[in-house]
């Protein structure tokens, strides 16, 4: 909660510089608030900031992707930038596969664009599938799996992998660095512009200012910023 309240009030000293619209599309099991230190970071920078809500659990990917084009339209004509956590990167690459050209930017974090093993060895399991629903079931690695079957990135894309967990149970399971949940080579997707690990976890990245700043820096510029330590990070978003 300190540190939650510590960025709220740097992110209040941001000027506005930019006026794009942004859809943040939140991951599995979660739901806006989980996005809201980078809304408002976002909203702080001049950006109109669209945080979709959407039933992760409750449909699989085909049938939620109604919600996307509901908060893209909430935006207007034009392009739309967007920022992601976990599945919500593949409920916009499916969207995207058919709407290409309204992405401008996007930045996912920690999408399981080539699936999770997590999801591999519990994903047949009852109490899994009741947690997670149709769509987390199908985040697994295989090639039948919903990650292998979506469509190619044709968008300028910058994505953030995690190597930090709060989980060891579940980082054994998973094969390479990971964030507790995805590895950081299954974040990896052909046709990415961008690609960058930081020392942070997959429940928690978002709230990191060092996530955030990066998320900014490639919004902004379309590549990611030098890479800076937490401290650093926060001075930088903040201008001092």
């Amino acid at each position: 909660m300190f540190i939650r309240a510590l960025l709220f009030l740097a992110f209040s000293a941001i000027p506005a510089t930019a006026a794009e619209c942004v859809v943040l599309l939140h991951g599995l099991a979660r739901g806006p608030n989980s996005l809201l230190l980078i809304d408002y970071a976002l909203t702080q920078r001049g950006y109109r900031v669209i945080n979709a809500g959407y039933p992760s659990t409750a449909a699989d990917l085909p049938e939620l992707v109604s919600h996307v084009e509901t908060a893209v339209a909430r935006c207007g004509p034009g392009k739309v930038d967007f920022v992601t956590h976990s599945m919500g990167g593949l409920l916009l690459r499916l969207w995207a596969g058919d709407n290409p050209d309204r992405v401008g930017r996007a930045v996912m974090l920690a999408p399981p664009n080539k699936g999770s093993e997590i999801v591999d060895l519990f994903g047949d399991q009852a109490w899994f599938a009741w947690l997670n629903g149709p769509a987390g079931v199908r985040l697994g690695t295989g090639p039948e799996d919903a990650p292998a079957t979506l469509p190619p990135v044709r968008f300028d894309l910058g994505v953030i992998a995690g190597s930090g967990t709060i989980n060891p149970l579940t980082s054994a399971l998973v094969a390479g660095r990971d964030d507790g949940k995805v590895s950081v080579e299954a974040t990896k997707v052909e046709g990415m512009a961008a690609h960058l690990t930081l020392p942070v976890t997959h429940t928690y990245m978002m709230n990191d200012p060092r996530v955030i700043r990066q998320v900014l820096a490639f919004l902004d510029k379309g590549r990611f910023a030098q890479d800076l330590g937490w401290g650093a990070s926060l001075r930088d978003l903040i201008g001092r």
